[in-house]
């Protein structure tokens, strides 16, 4: 009698799992558009066809820069930011907080070696909140999005974070709070890339073979990854444009003042996918009406609170220490917007 192998049957949640891949959500918008509102079909493809190819440069720029960092092992610069005077720490953590290419994963590691060896929480602190709001290509893909001027300015929002965070911290331990800021339980490795705080960055990796299939895996990984998430959102912000009202918009977080701005940075907590959906997200906000103040208190607050931003923060650290990281990151994204409001 013939046994039946059943182990290597595809299981219904395996199949469950790809389709919430973003490739499938995205084939999804036009076909749900046609079926509901098959005139608008035509128009939305191509918006969003056309905004992603308008990206593609800064697209293909971001990927050879972040892999080349990788492939150059660039991570072992960030290290040496942690070690001196306090002060001269915090500076240099907010700085390059955001030029670490580092995967969410990474950091967790890397925070929690930094603590284990006694780094104050301070300049910890400043690149913890730098360092999810800007990196090289998120630097790139918000330009492409909303212009040089907003990507520029999200830069010294982040850095400006940092440091304000960091002395802060400062302060409050200086007083005799968040002195045993680290929980007890240790963080391993993920295996996603090598031991940051080992080995010096090689520049010249293309002299080096296995330095160049890293470079060839993290090109194809990035480009990849980056596709996925920018087709899913001009997908959506196409859908945007269409269908939501700018009025309503307007009414929300348009206009001046700091109600609409604190608004924005709070809405930015649930509404925050990650930092490559964001700007054409917020491209389609503020042609709906949108503040360039509410816009800015969006990205700053909503990549602060990010999922694997507040994961990473919630795994590592004791409860005062994590609501102290949230309640600086939404202060932070209100000034910032409040700040770029009145500049433009």
């Amino acid at each position: 009698m013939t046994q039946i192998n059943t182990t290597s049957a595809p299981r219904i949640a395996d199949y469950l799992k790809r389709l919430k891949s973003p490739w499938t959500l995205t084939l999804l918008v036009p076909v749900v558009v046609a079926i509901l509102d098959q005139p608008n079909t035509v128009p939305v493809i191509e918006f969003a066809i056309r905004a992603l190819l308008g990206t593609l440069p800064y697209i293909v720029f971001a990927v050879i820069m972040i892999a080349s960092l990788k492939a150059a092992g660039a991570e072992s610069v960030i290290a040496g930011i942690f070690k001196g005077r306090e002060t001269r720490m915090i500076v240099l953590a907010a700085l390059f907080g955001g030029l670490a290419p580092f995967c969410s994963c990474e950091v967790i590691p890397f925070i929690a070696g930094l603590l284990a060896l006694g780094t104050p929480l301070a300049p910890v602190m400043a690149f913890w909140l730098a360092s999810p709001l800007i990196d090289p290509p998120t630097l790139l893909i918000t330009a492409g999005a909303l212009g040089w001027p907003f990507a520029v300015a999200k830069a010294f929002a982040a850095v400006g974070l940092g440091l304000m965070g960091g002395f802060a911290i400062k302060l409050l331990q200086s007083r005799g709070f968040l002195s045993a800021p680290l929980r007890a339980s240790p963080v391993s490795r993920c295996g996603c890339g090598p031991d940051p705080f080992s080995g010096k960055p090689i520049w010249a990796f293309w002299n080096d073979s296995t330095r160049v299939q890293t470079f060839k895996h993290e090109f194809a990984h990035n480009a990849l990854f980056l596709l996925k998430w920018l087709a899913f959102a001009y997908a959506l912000e196409a859908l945007l444009i269409t269908y939501v009202p700018a009025s309503l918009i307007a009414g929300l977080v348009g206009g001046e003042g700091v109600v609409p701005i604190a608004i924005a940075a709070l809405v930015g907590v649930p509404a925050y996918l990650n930092g490559f959906v964001a700007p054409p997200l917020i491209a389609g906000l503020m042609e709906q009406g949108m503040s360039s103040g509410s816009a800015m208190a969006f990205v700053i607050g909503g990549g602060v609170s990010s999922i694997p931003a507040m994961a990473a923060v919630w795994s590592l650290v004791r409860r005062q220490v994590f609501a102290a990281y949230i309640g600086l990151g939404i202060t932070g994204a209100i000034l910032s917007g409040v700040v770029f409001q009145l500049v433009v």
